[in-house]
């Protein structure tokens, strides 16, 4: 198992900097107790009641590459507070991210309240993607009727008897990750369209996309 350390104080008082440090050195203590593998540990001073934090898409961004599968924190209002809390929630829950806090002292026991929310934006958030997925297939059908071939999407792949680029749309790719779908969902959505491609390659195409346009509005 491995684990981030998320700390996080609202204030730059210097009482709230040592908090800071006592966060990680009892996490640390706590993750040695459980055994696990401390890969990283992010501190910040911001609000809870920001989402937009560099230490939470930091955190975001190596569970979503897979690189831990453990979040530890002091308690819950670390990571977040009021709406903030529960969309990160959602988004952790969404990773299969396991989150032990010091409170709990080990894995946390989320209230009945939470956990009630949590289901009813995990309920809609799927009728969501069904309705864009069927509009989805309804706009390839139609693609399809009017000459488009799906089994074509590997170029070239006549002349050489290796492995192909594997194309697919790039573009709804990002467009997808913008609406908060993992890349699991997103691969499983393109494949539902006839792309048979991975997590890891969709994934690895965005982050080409996106570091080429970062390259074009950096010139």
């Amino acid at each position: 198992m491995k684990a981030i350390l998320y700390c996080r104080v609202s204030t730059e008082k210097e009482e709230q900097v040592t908090s800071l440090a006592r966060q990680k050195a009892e996490l640390e203590s706590l993750a040695e107790k459980y055994s696990i593998e401390v890969i990283e540990c992010i501190s910040e001073q911001a609000s809870g009641y920001d989402i937009e934090r560099e230490g939470v898409f930091r955190l975001l961004e190596a569970f979503s590459r897979e690189e831990a599968d453990i979040l530890m924190i002091q308690d819950e209002t670390r990571l977040g507070r009021g709406n903030t809390k529960i969309a990160l929630f959602h988004q952790l829950h969404k990773l299969n991210i396991k989150i032990f806090t010091l409170t709990d002292h080990g894995e946390m026991q989320m209230s009945e309240s939470d956990s009630m929310v949590l289901q009813i934006v995990g309920i809609v958030e799927e009728y969501q993607r069904k309705i864009h997925n069927m509009k989805i297939k309804r706009g390839m059908k139609r693609a399809v009727e009017q000459g488009y071939i799906p089994e074509k999407n590997l170029s070239n792949q006549h002349l050489s008897p290796g492995r192909e680029r594997l194309e697919f749309p790039v573009e709804e790719v990002v467009r997808l990750k913008k609406n908060k779908l993992t890349f699991h969902e997103i691969a499983a959505t393109l494949r539902g369209l006839g792309y048979n491609v991975s997590k890891a390659t969709v994934h690895r195409r965005y982050q080409e996309f996106i570091s080429l346009e970062n390259d074009k509005e950096n010139r």
